[in-house]
């Protein structure tokens, strides 16, 4: 694990000197990413420059220092990942007659290149990966990034200089970069809590999509990236092509490729570990990861004192039946708020899902005695875990036969009545239900489902499950929503289920550009690399050719994952309703968080900025603080643009 960076600028206008100094001032940011070694690699004749930070995980000799150039002089690399079929990579190489002076991943990654071409040689390569490679022979820098997107890569041309890198605090050491905000981007952000690809916060810089290649000769007109592995073909196909097995043999199968993929990444030469949250995903991991260790397998977790965000107690009842080494830490609010500072510079740009705060906590636990750690993310993508999948398709069924105009007459009747009359009508109803069925906020609950119920289509009720703000554009100033996956539906596969659909837009946005972004930064602010066994791709391909029967049953998602896991531990360690990985933001923004809140939302200051329009920010703000309603999620949102623009501004 490390971070790249680089620059190519076809001017030619700095000397050697020149070149040598900015790449280092760049590479220097990106230290957290790589504190193990460092090297830079300049072709002042072209104006080119790589970077590279080291976090040595496979190889801690010299010979996997980089940049690091192939065997045949032709090609210049910085990579930023793993390649966990390497072995086998090199034991065919190596047939085919080539010679290795070290261990490490990167070198057989620069063979394969040179033996294969790079769309054939990526197509080989099991892992996850972004990296930087200059063709010396034909003057060409290829740009990659992994299948699903786990590592990160930013790219964009600022005047006749073109910048990439792991991370966006490397471009502002760049003489040349200009920090300006893009306002559309910013609506995107507000509406998801992330940057959706291929967008960032800045002008003219993009994430390159995951899958994709791009390849720029420094004459030709700025090109597109191109797909290698395809998200959308690969749900396609699957549904065309669908499993023909038995459920027992799709069980056998299920987990020889976990087994597979957890075994390719617990191969490293420094301690190894796992997050455990005691939930299905990361219980299947971790248990998957002991069968294969002759040595307990050391597990973190993070607990909270707040019993609806405290998961600890699970974790420890698998640990504890698995066997594994486990560490768990409970965590005060003061402790968890003074991460908060933190994030604007970890994160680098905004970004608010409130989990980012435990999953840095887990991480800098995890650091204290492992340098990887792996994880369950991924599983509710591809086994349909998520609750809004059930609840989105239970809700159009429900109303969808009703026709538009009775169901927004009635939306309109329920919403004329404030959400606070509602909860204190309910009151009453509340106080004589058991607990387990209790509504709090009744009211604001009935509001968002008049809503849903008003709307034409299930693709505007998955937009509105998975907004914040739906209106951004009405708060950023000159701000314009731009095209996404999500806003296009020609993008969409060709799919006949509605959770099918929802799961693949799940797995080509909120995954790659939240999930993945929230681990990999996290993590790797404390020199930490995370490995994610669900994404391996031929994990991903079985999992879509599996039927929806295989994933829901009995209103549960994950059936065919937990027929596997239960072979390793008993049902009643693992089933509950599933709870986010989160914090209470909703009580701290009344709390000690009311004071840093008011100062970043005073309205002198959001007018003074010129970004927001204050007045729906100040209403949402002070009805939070009244308790008449909670939009701690959406306030979380815009306190994170100004924590960040505070921070880099």
């Amino acid at each position: 694990m490390c971070g790249i960076t680089g620059f190519w600028d076809i001017s030619k206008q700095f000397s050697g000197e020149h070149l040598d100094e900015t790449i280092q001032k760049m590479s220097k940011t990106l230290l957290h990413r790589g504190p193990d070694d460092g090297g830079i690699w300049t072709d002042v004749e072209v104006g080119i420059a790589l970077g590279h930070r080291r976090l040595s995980i496979v190889d801690l000799s010299p010979s996997g220092h980089q940049p690091m150039m192939s065997a045949n002089g032709r090609y210049m690399v910085v990579f930023n990942g793993e390649i966990y079929n390497f072995l086998e990579l090199r034991r065919e190489l190596t047939q085919l007659g080539h010679n290795f002076r070290g261990h490490s991943d990167t070198e057989i990654m620069l063979a394969g290149f040179s033996e294969w071409g790079l769309d054939k040689a990526i197509r080989r390569f099991n892992g996850m990966f972004a990296f930087a490679l200059w063709d010396r022979q034909e003057r060409i820098l290829h740009l990659g990034r992994d299948r699903l997107g786990e590592k990160p890569l930013y790219y964009g041309w600022q005047g006749s200089t073109f910048l990439f890198t792991s991370e966006l605090k490397a471009l502002k050491a760049h003489p040349n970069f200009q920090a300006e905000i893009n306002r559309d981007a910013l609506t995107q952000f507000l509406r998801y809590s992330y940057l959706p690809a291929p967008y960032s916060i800045y002008q003219g810089i993009y994430k390159l999509p995951p899958g994709t290649l791009l390849s720029w000769n420094g004459i030709d007109a700025h090109p597109d990236p191109l797909t290698y592995w395809s998200a959308r073909e690969v749900a396609e196909l699957g549904i065309a092509e669908p499993f023909m097995g038995s459920e027992s043999e799709a069980v056998i199968q299920l987990e020889a490729l976990l087994r597979e993929a957890v075994g390719l990444r617990m191969v490293a030469d420094v301690p190894l570990g796992a997050f455990l949250s005691g939930g299905i995903d990361s219980s299947t991991i971790v248990a998957l990861m002991q069968a294969q260790s002759s040595q307990p397998v050391k597990t973190f977790t993070i607990g909270f004192n707040e019993e609806a965000y405290n998961e600890a107690k699970h974790a420890k009842a698998v640990a504890q039946h698995l066997g594994t080494d486990h560490t768990e830490l409970y965590v005060n609010p003061k402790e968890a708020l003074e991460v908060i500072p933190k994030l604007p510079l970890l994160y680098d740009e905004p970004f608010s899902d409130v989990s980012q705060i435990p999953t840095f906590l887990v991480s800098q636990l995890a650091k204290q005695q492992v340098t990887v750690s792996l994880s369950g993310d991924g599983g509710d993508e591809l086994f349909a875990g998520y609750n809004r999948y059930l609840f989105g398709r239970k809700i159009w069924q429900a109303i969808g036969w009703i026709p538009i105009t009775v169901r927004k007459n009635s939306a309109r009747a329920l919403t004329s009545v404030s959400p606070q009359s509602w909860n204190r009508g309910f009151a009453n109803v509340n106080a004589l239900l058991p607990s387990r069925i209790k509504q709090p906020e009744f009211g604001n609950k009935l509001h968002t489902f008049s809503e849903i119920m008003a709307l034409p289509n299930p693709k505007a009720i998955y937009t509105k499950l998975v907004s914040h703000w739906e209106d951004p554009k009405a708060l950023v100033i000159d701000g314009l929503e731009p095209p996404t996956t999500l806003s296009n539906s020609q993008n969409w596969p060709h799919l006949l289920d509605f959770i099918q659909c929802m799961m693949f837009l799940d797995t080509v946005t909120y995954l790659p550009d939240d999930i993945l972004v929230k681990v990999d930064r996290a993590s790797m602010g404390v020199s930490l690399e995370g490995r994610i066994p669900f994404l391996d791709h031929r994990l991903v391909e079985f999992a879509w050719r599996l039927p929806l029967s295989m994933k829901i049953r009995n209103g549960q998602g994950k059936w065919l994952l937990r027929q596997v896991l239960y072979k390793y531990v008993p049902p009643t360690l693992v089933e509950r309703p599933k709870v986010g990985f989160g914090v209470p933001i909703n009580s701290w923004l009344r709390g000690s968080l009311r004071d840093w809140a008011e100062e970043l939302l005073n309205e002198n200051r959001l007018k003074d900025e010129g970004f927001f329009n204050p007045k729906p920010i100040r209403e949402k703000w002070e009805e939070h603080l009244s308790g008449a309603a909670s939009w701690e999620y959406r306030l979380w949102d815009v306190l994170m643009f100004q924590a960040w623009l505070e921070a880099n501004h």
